[in-house]
């Protein structure tokens, strides 16, 4: 289980200024790592507690944020989002670089947040499906956000499989059915969110 971030994790933006290029790079560095693409649009970045605390860090810094409850509030904004035991979880990013298409595109990936549209695949047919955050959809009135995050509950079985098994990332949704191999970087990544 991943440590839960605190409020004394996070420094105060003065402090943070005088170490934020250094972690910058080692967290994009990190984030590369993690990230995975399917297909010409889908990019899944998985979520760490290092990850998450940089995240609080630049929205404190951002909004200059030094009251106890607003950072609290920051934490718990971001801590929804780490990765419980037996759990990947992960920032889908739909990349769209026209923005011109930016609303066809979206609404071609309507209802990708619902349903079965994602999961895992390990070793020899074990499926890990993907479990979205609610509210980053409205279907009723056609609006689909270009962020979401998504959940991977394995089994003791699926986690030691990821271990030493071929693994793909797979979307079968209208706008894309794509598959993409974990390359050994990125699977060794994400094994060390997941107990031996």
């Amino acid at each position: 289980m991943t440590a839960a971030i605190r409020p004394a994790d996070v420094v105060n933006f003065f402090e943070y200024e005088k170490v934020r290029e250094d972690r910058r790079r080692r967290v994009i560095a990190l984030k590369e790592r993690r990230r995975v693409e399917v297909g010409p649009y889908l990019s899944f970045v998985f979520e760490n507690r290092e990850t998450l605390l940089f995240q609080i860090q630049e929205m404190c810094r951002a909004e200059r944020i030094i009251d106890d409850a607003k950072i609290q509030e920051e934490i718990d904004v971001y801590s929804a989002l780490l990765p419980g035991s037996n759990e990947l979880s992960a920032t889908l990013f739909i990349e769209i670089a026209d923005k011109d298409q930016i609303k066809p595109v979206l609404d071609r990936f309507m209802g990708i947040d619902t349903g079965r549209h994602v999961w895992f695949e390990v070793g020899a047919g074990m499926t890990v499906p993907g479990s979205f955050e609610a509210g980053h959809s409205d279907e009723e009135k056609g609006k689909l956000a270009a962020v979401h995050f998504v959940r991977f509950s394995f089994s003791p079985e699926a986690a030691r499989a990821f271990r030493d098994s071929e693994v793909h990332l797979v979307v079968d949704h209208p706008a894309a059915r794509a598959r993409a191999r974990l390359s050994d970087e990125a699977r060794a990544e994400l094994l060390t969110d997941l107990p031996p």
